[in-house]
């Protein structure tokens, strides 16, 4: 399954809760910069922002969304805030996808335990796409 993954400008919860309307949904999942393991030494207004969100929606719907922040690829530019979100059902296929679909590109998060439990990486393949990998470990 592919999953759209757009980043905000700091308006994610608004944008969301339009969308969790619109769409009929739910937000499944929500979590903040504050809860992550460097979330203490954010400002306060970065603290609250978020980190991920997920929406799921009638008709196999999915969303996933963050509020952008410069450390994740430069300042905010409208038009290049998504990316393509794979969500393989295993670490050795979540590798043999991040490791292909890399080459030539630009990775900015090796695969790795991520804060929220979860097998991930991130990377702009050789054509400038952005492109996320993210492996549901058991909890």
């Amino acid at each position: 399954m592919i999953t759209a993954y757009v980043s905000f400008n700091g308006n994610t919860e608004e944008a969301f809760e339009f969308y969790k309307s619109a769409l009929n949904g739910e937000i499944t999942s929500i979590q903040r910069f504050a809860d992550a393991p460097n979330g203490a030494q954010l400002s306060e207004s970065d603290k609250n922002k978020i980190m991920h969100i997920a929406l799921e929606a009638p008709d196999n719907i999915r969303l996933m969304g963050n509020d952008h922040m410069d450390f994740m690829g430069g300042p905010y530019q409208a038009g290049n805030n998504f990316s393509l979100s794979f969500h393989p059902d295993s670490e050795e296929l979540a590798d043999q996808l991040f490791n292909s679909l890399s080459v030539g590109g630009t990775i900015s998060v090796p695969m790795s335990k991520a804060p929220w439990g979860d097998y991930f990486g991130m990377f702009k393949d050789k054509f400038g796409v952005k492109w996320m990998i993210n492996h549901q470990l058991k909890h």
